[in-house]
């Protein structure tokens, strides 16, 4: 009993649950064939879903409405220009991680300034700049076929103890992102701000810049995550940040964040984008369709968000 208890306590914990039992019934299916390799390989594509799952989580955080996204657009637009400044050249790496950082900062400026100057719904400011930006996107990286230079391929998919390096780092950010949650001004700001705007703006929160900075920090590790991609798949793709749009909402809600704002949950990011990462390989493994994959990984994130939320019905 105290065992459930804390598992309803902790609805994050679910996230971890649904992944390990997804792997599970994956080494059944496979009789223990690349269980290790099936692991390893869900830790490197998680990588990405959390990156941008960390700036999501901050922006739904801000309150109800709260949502990004221009995610999709942002991730395309950013590793095109990511691998047209770095142009195959390791010595332009740092220049073009920049510019993609700058790009991915300058649509998440755009996004508040169109939520702030339109006065309209953060989702439908966020989804009107991401059709603006696709349309960008299209007409400069389409056709694009420009390699990343191979040593920033290379570290891109770098294992260390059978570890991936950008796993590793991304854990650290994710610490790093946790504490400043908790412990900075700006992180408490915006838990304030999810949990009554009112109170916060009599409390002297400056909630105009506090949202600023959050949509610009969604913004830039969007712009992050491009680049990240285009070096671990070779290459930038109109619709390389495509599958992005859900996945970044899907890893923020199940790993334990409210979407009605004001609690936030960073460790569970990582719980979430490993189930979805491995239920995807679980289907695959399977032979189910396209089609039947989705429907499946719908109806599976609709449980775990239940289940997770069954404890606070009750109460």
């Amino acid at each position: 009993m105290a065992a459930r208890r804390w598992l309803f306590a902790s609805p994050w914990m679910w996230s971890y649950l649904g992944a390990a039992l997804v792997w599970i019934a994956a080494i059944i299916f496979t009789r223990g064939y690349g269980a290790g390799g099936m692991l390893i390989a869900a830790l490197s594509l998680a990588v990405f879903t959390v990156v941008v799952g960390i700036g999501q989580m901050f922006v739904i955080t801000l309150g109800p409405g709260n949502v990004d996204l221009s995610l999709p657009a942002n991730i395309g637009l950013s590793s095109a220009v990511a691998m047209t400044v770095m142009a195959g050249d390791d010595r332009l790496v740092a220049i073009g991680l920049a510019a993609a950082l700058g790009c991915g900062l300058a649509i998440g400026i755009v996004n508040y300034l169109l939520i702030r100057a339109l006065s309209i719904p953060p989702i439908i400011a966020t989804l009107s700049a991401s059709f603006i930006i696709q349309s960008i996107d299209i007409s400069y990286g389409r056709g694009l076929q420009i390699k990343p230079p191979p040593g920033f391929a290379d570290f891109t998919n770098i294992q260390i103890l059978g570890i991936p390096l950008l796993a590793i780092l991304t854990a650290v950010f994710t610490v790093a992102a946790g504490i400043a949650l908790q412990r900075t001004v700006y992180g408490r700001s915006v838990l304030a701000i999810g949990q009554n705007i009112r109170a916060a703006r009599l409390a002297g929160i400056r909630v105009g810049w506090v949202r600023f900075a959050t949509y610009a920090l969604s913004g830039t590790l969007g712009g992050l995550d491009g680049a990240l991609l285009a070096g671990y798949f070779r290459g930038a793709n109109v619709d390389i940040g495509n599958e992005y749009l859900l996945a970044s909402v899907a890893v923020v809600v199940i790993g334990g964040t409210s979407v009605a704002g004001g609690k936030a949950n960073v460790a569970g990011l990582w719980g979430a984008a490993l189930f979805l990462v491995l239920l995807l390989t679980m289907l695959n493994t399977f032979g189910v369709s396209a089609g039947v994959r989705l429907l499946v990984t719908g109806f599976v994130i609709v449980a775990v968000i239940s289940a997770a939320g069954g404890e606070k019905k009750r109460d």
